[in-house]
């Protein structure tokens, strides 16, 4: 076996990790394939002459792509207007053990990379290579070009960030969740407001990204009332439910006459929903629940 083989071999055995750090980094799956792609090019030219780590020096290669990234994408979206929800990872129910679906949920939940986008760029780096991937800040700092305390206090920043956002865990029990999500359609087919603001959080959040296919109507909503009034006026009888595990929780990819539409993914905490995530435009709910749609 000559070296390029090898170390293709050995690259093909991080790529699940190396896919999931930059998934939590970037927070676009098609993003997060093309920083895996640049990362093996980068590694295939470099060789590994003195490298120890193997794995480690992989991350740190896929880091910086990633940092590259979010930086260039900043002053976009800084420019754009609207509410941005990253890409979920959309399975279909069943698909994942009890073990999985419980570590995707607490990992990399909707609402946590919500506020991960809320980060500056060596902020949101430093905290999920630190806290999510356990790696030391003595690896970080070159990163970020600072010095490994400035690394911590980048860590320890976004760690506020995070726990300020009071990021409830999900009820744990998936057919629950599904029963909350399923009442929540049946309320808003059947016009039933009461029903609605029953299976809400007082303070829910529903945020909408239309991206650009409707930019006008991205929004984000706040509060019961104001979520069910949205989910009746919205209501479409005449949509498909493909019952989903969105990031690990119960959600829904929408169809209308068989083309794809939207993707929600809701938080249900002690049986009512805190937060709806939702993505519509036909081309990024098809790109991202090809799975699910075939």
């Amino acid at each position: 076996m000559d070296e390029n083989q090898w170390l293709a071999e050995r690259f093909d055995e991080q790529r699940a990790h190396l896919r999931a750090v930059a998934y939590r980094m970037l927070g676009s799956l098609a993003e997060a394939d093309d920083a895996v792609q640049d990362t093996w090019v980068r590694v295939s030219r470099a060789g590994t002459d003195g490298v120890e780590n193997l794995g480690g020096w992989m991350t740190t290669v896929l880091a910086r792509v990633c940092l590259n990234v979010l930086r260039a994408r900043r002053t976009h979206r800084e420019q754009a207007a609207g509410v941005h929800v990253p890409d979920p990872v959309v399975s279909p129910e069943g698909a994942l053990g009890p073990d999985e679906e419980a570590e995707l949920a607490d990992s990399v939940g909707l609402a946590l990379l919500v506020v991960l986008d809320t980060m500056g760029p060596a902020e949101r780096l430093a905290f999920v290579l630190h806290d999510m991937f356990g790696l030391p800040f003595e690896d970080i700092a070159g990163l970020v070009g600072r010095s490994p305390a400035a690394a911590r206090q980048l860590a320890s920043r976004a760690r506020r960030r995070v726990k300020g956002a009071d990021l409830r865990p999900p009820d744990a029990d998936l057919a629950r969740q599904r029963e909350v999500v399923d009442a929540f359609f049946a309320a808003a087919r059947g016009g039933d407001f009461d029903a609605l603001v029953a299976v809400l959080d007082p303070d829910v959040v529903l945020r909408a990204d239309f991206g650009d296919w409707r930019p006008g109507e991205s929004r984000v909503l706040r509060g019961a009332q104001t979520v069910a009034g949205q989910a009746i006026s919205f209501a479409m009888p005449h949509a498909q439910l493909h019952p989903a595990l969105v990031n690990g929780a119960a959600g829904v990819v929408v169809t209308v006459g068989g083309r794809p539409f939207s993707i929600m993914g809701f938080t249900v905490v002690d049986g009512r929903i805190v937060e709806i995530d939702a993505i519509s435009g036909p081309e990024r709910v098809r790109r991202i629940a090809a799975d699910l749609l075939g």
